[in-house]
């Protein structure tokens, strides 16, 4: 890495009025207002289908699988908004993240993913946030070898947390985020020595 860290940041939905989308915008925004270099990715724009290993082995992976694995590899750091499931992982995110770690013949799956720190966030009209999905998410991201930062933001009441351009409307909301966001560069930073 040179410079600053280049961040992804991704929701695990892609309903147009998503909450958790409207919350991966907010924590863009925050990135690049740091100078680091803050890549919104929209899941809708690399649709996949369900993983099917016997697919898998006759097709090998999906243009669009392979067209993410070089998105997650070309960044250092990591924020997912995850909308929560039946308190755990939406399908699309846990989809996703499925094909991204298949491994080629001369890479291994851990690739795109190994070493580097995310940030969890999450966003819902409940009052836990979203918080429940996120232990979930936490422990595969683990599993895969990234550095899941310990402090998470889970913005509870959603639906009233955005005011008509898309921001914020809670001052202490927003400094946990841009704190969160901190958090996540200076960790890129220091793995990079």
């Amino acid at each position: 890495m040179s410079g600053l860290p280049r961040v992804l940041i991704f929701a695990g939905s892609t309903r147009r009025e998503s909450f958790n989308r409207r919350l991966a915008q907010v924590a863009a925004r925050q990135v690049a207002a740091t100078g680091a270099q803050a890549t919104l990715l929209e899941l809708a724009d690399t649709p996949l289908p369900l993983y099917d290993g016997d697919l898998e082995a006759s097709s090998g992976l999906p243009d669009n699988a392979l067209k993410l694995k070089k998105i997650f590899i070309a960044h250092d750091a990591f924020i997912l908004v995850s909308p929560e499931y039946n308190s755990s992982i939406p399908p699309l995110l846990k989809n996703t993240i499925d094909w991204v770690s298949r491994p080629l013949p001369e890479q291994s799956g851990y690739v795109p993913f190994s070493g580097k720190p995310a940030a969890l966030l999450s966003a819902s009209p409940g009052n836990l946030g979203g918080l429940r999905g996120l232990r979930h998410l936490r422990e595969v991201l683990t599993e895969l070898q990234m550095i899941v930062l310990p402090k998470q933001v889970s913005l509870s009441a959603a639906n009233h947390a955005f005011d008509s351009e898309g921001q914020l409307t809670d001052a202490a909301t927003h400094r946990r985020l841009a704190d969160l966001v901190e958090e996540l560069l200076g960790m890129a930073g220091r793995l990079a020595k």
